[in-house]
């Protein structure tokens, strides 16, 4: 038996909606990050992405921290 696929559909689950781009993908992601991490802090909607939106969110805000 090989690893199992972390693409595929979570057991019992058809897909779930990415809050960014609305796909419908076997897994989504949420990060939260601590320290000065505004959204910690406020309360809100927790968002949750597909794996194409987490990465150029990452992008985005290492982008941001590097300014």
């Amino acid at each position: 038996m090989g690893e199992p696929d972390p693409n595929a559909p979570a057991p019992g689950c058809d897909g779930l909606r990415c809050d960014f781009c609305g796909a419908i993908v076997p897994r989504v992601r949420r990060v939260a990050l601590d320290g000065a991490y505004e959204r910690l802090r406020t309360p809100h909607r927790p968002l949750y992405a597909c794996a194409e939106c987490s990465e150029r969110k990452e992008r985005a805000r290492r982008a941001q921290d590097a300014s």
